[in-house]
């Protein structure tokens, strides 16, 4: 019995921090390949052939992006919206100024850690319980 608790408490240590390191990676990754998004004011054009939203840029530049259907449901009855808007493209915007999945990403990351630091300890416990 003693020798199944260690394998497992082992396992679990290994797997928590292997797996928090793995989403922690693509954590970084992500950020890396985010760029560097910047705060405009917009106005959103609700026309029949879907919901455009316009802003200036920083260099003064005018830019317009049609959304989707779901960002056309959180603009639903807006004339103006504070956006993100990728800085050095054109028509890439978003209402965050981070990734939907990063909070994902965060979230799996410290989870794993959780049970890599539980798994420790509780394995140290019972080496010392034992002696």
């Amino acid at each position: 019995m003693t020798t199944t608790l260690d394998a497992v408490l082992e396992i679990l240590s290994w797997a928590g921090f292997g797996g928090a390191v793995t989403f922690g990676v693509a954590l970084l990754v992500l950020w890396a390949a985010d760029g560097t998004w910047l705060p405009a004011d917009a106005l959103v054009d609700h026309e029949p052939d879907g919901t455009w939203v316009r802003w200036f840029d920083d260099e003064g530049e005018a830019n317009s992006a049609r959304v989707d259907e779901h960002t056309a449901a959180l603009l639903a009855g807006r004339d103006r919206a504070d956006i993100w808007y990728r800085h050095g493209w054109r028509g890439r915007m978003r209402l965050t100024r981070r990734p939907p999945v990063r909070r994902l990403l965060v979230g799996l990351s410290s989870g794993f850690l959780a049970v890599g630091v539980v798994a420790l300890v509780a394995s140290w416990i019972v080496l010392f319980v034992r002696g």
